[in-house]
């Protein structure tokens, strides 16, 4: 009996007995009381160190918008994944260049409302902060006509929830929230929170990760709400010039040790084990970001050593279009860059010699073409070295 007692005092919350059955766990306000060991704050400070190169990177780049779309169409793909969407980033960067009749399939539709409600949140925050409005205003936005839009988008829970197996009850659940009457209070508090400075942001925003997740004040689209404010916070703060660091590809491929972490603080309070884990990815992530970086950049330098002796004057915007976006057809580029079809077409064949593009299609008319070099990149799976 000690022992248990002297566990649940370490918990960051409290567990409740639910009127129908079950158990909720509701977190403490945020910040806890930390103890920094050496390991953690070497942690936090490789992470502060990668990440700050990162933004320098991002901010002597000539054009990060070029970068910044292809990071964030993978970001979505990758976010989305983990809820268990199968689309493909090659997938849905063709299908934004108009192949197989653009967005109308679910799971594209679920990547592509990650996208927009990233690039909604970017511009929203020059308007107004990072605050409980903007948070229900960009739910409704990623829930808009994808699977669980029935579960009052924009609007916190009104219903119980829980997590576990596919069919299980409450009482089998690995995790239950804080019950729907509690979630409004709990993410004013958050929200309070993410207004204070006091804390090193990188701190800051893997605390709030957790409470965020823990508060789980959605009835789907948790996941995904999650990880956007951890990018949106690090713009806020001016971290990041623009959003090229993201965390889903860690947090999918070690996914097992993701939620490892974050039930451990429900359990134990192990908070150092959770911002440790945090801290490698934000690590990790940045490291793959510059490696990414630069070789899209070498790509693209060398692309345009190649068309520089071409007497022509759209091949380097082609070029930059592709680095936004490796598909695209020759109707594409005609409206894209202000042209007549043929002289689309025109280009896309001088770069169909180069080897730079290649058909991935047999259509007669407007053939969806990719620069396979530039997707290869995108592709290739994250890089997770150091600890894990």
């Amino acid at each position: 009996m000690e022992k248990t007692w002297a566990e649940a005092m370490k918990r960051p919350g409290r567990t409740i007995t639910l009127s129908k059955g079950g158990r909720a766990f509701v977190p403490d306000p945020l910040p806890p009381k930390l103890e920094w060991s050496h390991g953690l704050l070497r942690s936090l400070s490789e992470a502060d160190r990668l990440l700050g190169w990162l933004a320098g990177e991002g901010r002597r780049m000539k054009n990060p918008t070029l970068l910044m779309r292809p990071f964030l169409t993978r970001e979505a793909v990758l976010s989305s994944r983990i809820e268990g969407t199968q689309a493909t980033l090659g997938e849905i960067l063709a299908a934004d260049a108009g192949a197989g009749g653009g967005l109308g399939r679910g799971d594209l539709r679920e990547v592509a409302n990650y996208v927009a409600c990233l690039n909604h949140g970017i511009a929203r925050l020059g308007q107004t902060p990072l605050s409980t409005p903007l948070v229900l205003e960009l739910h409704e936005r990623l829930m808009d006509g994808v699977r669980g839009e029935d579960a009052t988008p924009g609007e916190f829970r009104k219903v119980q929830n829980w997590i576990g197996p596919p069919g299980c009850r409450i009482e089998e659940a690995s995790y239950v929230p804080p019950p729907p009457e509690l979630v409004p209070e709990l993410m004013a508090s958050l929200e309070a929170f993410l207004q204070d400075d006091s804390l090193p942001p990188l701190v800051q925003i893997g605390l709030a990760h957790y409470q965020f997740e823990a508060i789980h004040p959605f009835m789907d689209g948790n996941g995904r709400m999650g990880r956007l404010l951890v990018i949106l916070f690090l713009i806020e703060r001016g971290v990041l010039p623009t959003p090229l660091l993201y965390l889903s590809a860690f947090f999918e491929a070690t996914r097992d040790t993701y939620y490892r972490c974050l039930r451990r603080v429900d359990t134990e309070g192990d908070w150092e084990g959770w911002l440790s884990y945090f801290f490698t990815g934000i690590a990790r992530q940045a490291e793959d970001a510059l490696d990414r970086a630069e070789s899209i950049n070498d790509i693209i330098a060398s692309w345009r050593h190649s068309v520089a002796g071409l007497k022509s004057k759209i091949l380097p915007l082609v070029i930059d279009a592709l680095a936004a976006n490796p598909f695209t057809t020759a109707t594409r580029l005609a409206q894209g860059l202000g042209v007549a079809f043929t002289t689309a077409q025109r280009a896309i064949d001088h770069l169909v010699e180069l080897g730079i593009l290649v058909p991935t299609s047999h259509a007669r008319r407007d053939r969806v073409y990719c620069a396979k070099g530039l997707l290869d990149v995108l592709e290739r799976p994250a890089r997770l070295r150091g600890p894990q």
